[in-house]
């Protein structure tokens, strides 16, 4: 179950210096020289702009395999179940594990999180089929010195010794997590079906109908997302993947004369757009009046108006609008 806890997406930015027309911007005083521009919206606005042709300088608008998990919610769902047992009774020195802890944080964590149960990009290795399988790293080394290029894991050439610790470390995650009930990190489509179909679309008739159309814009959303993909771009669009209409803005500077385009970053302290000239602006907030038009603030709004069973319910409309 996706509580609402999980609902709060925020964005904090960073505070950077005004840009008029015909100038550069200059970096905010945290940049690093040489460091790429952040995307719209992100945590600084860009730091450099290109100027359009002709105009000089301006501002145009610039693993090792796992098991599937058995599907079912309540007592059979993956998230009450139990993490495999190995299939070999294995120990290992303490000392080989704690070197192995050291080395799979360093050349595997960013992947499958730093204590093996998934991140990233990479499974959850303590519900791995292959790791409980595996005896003194018979399986496990293989993919490890090979790596898997079909699914983003690159080889890793590591000396008997070193492999041997992270093997090591791995079984004693899984012979920990075996021991647990439940711990499981990702979600399970099958977790996400406890909604009422009808019940959503009542509910969607009423909050969401103004904006959007089962016909319309939302034809065929449940083929282009599934599952937890789907009911993050319910929550909010802009931070779920896939192509989101750009909020507009309307800034009016103390000189009277509004200027309006596409809202490339806000904060407590400066606002910023592109023109449709493709010219770059900024001005200190408490310096102009803004108005903004963003498709996706009523999906914010309605974050504080959603409970579970609202959430789960919209979810399964939305799943039969294929």
């Amino acid at each position: 179950m996706v509580t609402r806890a999980a609902q709060a997406l925020l964005i904090v930015g960073l505070a950077v210096p005004v840009l008029v027309r015909g100038q550069a911007a200059a970096p905010p005083p945290t940049a690093q020289a040489g460091a790429p521009a952040p995307t719209p919206q992100g945590d600084a606005p860009p730091a450099t702009q290109t100027p359009p042709p002709g105009r000089g300088r301006g501002g145009r608008g610039a693993a090792a395999g796992g098991g599937a998990p058995a599907p079912g919610r309540g007592a059979a769902s993956p998230a009450s179940q139990r993490a495999p047992q190995a299939a070999t009774a294995q120990t290992y020195p303490a000392e080989q594990i704690a070197a192995g802890r050291s080395l799979f944080s360093g050349q595997c964590g960013f992947c499958h999180g730093r204590d093996a149960a998934g991140g990233e990009g990479g499974p959850d290795l303590t519900r791995s089929t292959l790791v409980s399988q595996d005896v003194k790293g018979d399986r496990i080394g293989p993919v490890v010195k090979t790596g898997r290029t079909d699914k983003g894991m690159p080889a890793f050439p590591l000396n008997d010794t070193d492999l041997g610790a992270i093997v090591a470390f791995i079984h004693d995650q899984q012979t920990n997590a075996s021991t647990q009930l439940g711990g499981r990190r990702s979600v399970d489509a099958a977790d996400l079906q406890t909604g009422n179909a009808d019940a959503g679309k009542r509910y969607f008739d009423g909050a969401c109908s103004r904006c959007h159309s089962p016909t319309g814009n939302l034809k065929g959303i449940a083929t282009r997302f599934q599952g937890l993909a789907l009911l993050q771009r319910m929550l909010n669009p802009r931070t779920s993947g896939g192509a989101v209409e750009a909020a507009k803005v309307t800034v009016t500077p103390p000189s009277g004369a509004a200027i309006s385009g596409k809202l490339e970053y806000r904060d407590e302290f400066t606002i910023a757009l592109t023109d449709s000239d493709g010219w770059y602006h900024a001005w200190p907030v408490r310096q102009v009046k803004v108005t903004i038009d963003d498709p996706v603030s009523a999906h914010v709004q309605q974050l504080d108006k959603y409970t579970d069973k609202d959430m789960h319910d919209v979810l399964a409309y939305l799943q039969t609008l294929k």
